[in-house]
């Protein structure tokens, strides 16, 4: 594994990681999804897991949420164990998953307004609709949006609850190029306001742009870690992401997508 041992200023400004993940495994009958997966996100960071579809990331994702039980390992999310209390964990944990459902009739102020009574100190529900471009669709029932404004939506339900951390897989998938650099924008202004956002993406220019800090994992390995600057640098010659990635695994480019555009 390429590891870059330059820390970030956030990483060593504290003791304490607010998400640390340790030798993660797990196997889905014969197939090993994760293989020993090990990371430490430091409070106030944008940190990335990047890697091809099938790699490994969701399955992370999901341990580190809780909502999927790891066969061995150790996480610790604001010192809590998701595995063992989630309970613990759900008003301080925003996510969002790939694809999500509500009831067809409900509306998009309706929903947020709804998920926002369930915590002590949520967001505001109409400036969150503003920010990620909801506006025209305030009043407009579920069934109706497109998919990106479900993403969108998706998103922002994440977010409604002022999360301590916000867990936010493949992030912009099924949005038009405007609305990626929208949502990056909000993404980068809650972490701004004090929150810690794991990213997990195929997108390598996402990457690129948001994360501080990073992992990419293939095959349920972790392969590299650093920043997005430390990690080309460590690769001779190589002047992106993908050059890093091609280094690494020898795999064709056109396994992750190098622009979000």
């Amino acid at each position: 594994m390429l590891t870059v041992e330059t820390p970030s200023p956030m990483a060593t400004a504290v003791a304490e990681p607010i998400v640390r993940v340790r030798d993660l495994k797990k196997r889905y009958g014969r197939k090993v999804a994760l293989d020993g997966v090990s990371f430490d996100v430091a409070p106030g960071e944008i940190f990335g897991i990047l890697g091809p579809n099938g790699s490994g990331k969701s399955t992370t994702a999901e341990c580190v949420a809780g909502l999927r039980e790891a066969d061995s390992g150790d996480i610790r999310v604001l010192g809590i164990d998701p595995q063992a209390r989630p309970d613990l964990l759900r008003a301080r944990v925003g996510i969002q998953f790939q694809e999500s459902q509500l009831h067809d009739k409900i509306t998009v102020h309706e929903a947020l307004s709804l998920f926002a009574s369930f915590y002590e100190s949520p967001a505001d529900v109409d400036a969150l609709i503003d920010a990620l471009d909801l506006h025209e669709k305030r009043d407009a029932r579920f069934k109706s949006l497109s998919g990106g404004q479900k993403q969108r939506v998706s998103i922002a339900l994440a977010l409604v609850g002022s999360p301590d951390v916000a867990i936010l897989d493949e992030l912009t998938t099924g949005l038009d190029p405007q609305a990626r650099r929208t949502t990056w924008d909000v993404v980068r202004r809650v972490r701004d306001e004090g929150a810690t956002v794991l990213l997990i993406t195929h997108f390598m220019e996402e990457a690129e742009r948001l994360c501080d800090r990073l992992v990419i994992i293939d095959h349920g390995r972790v392969i590299a870690e650093g920043s997005p600057r430390e990690l080309i640098a460590s690769v001779p010659g190589a002047l992106s992401l993908e050059d890093v990635f091609v280094s690494l695994t020898k795999r064709p480019s056109s396994a992750l997508t190098r622009k979000a555009a």
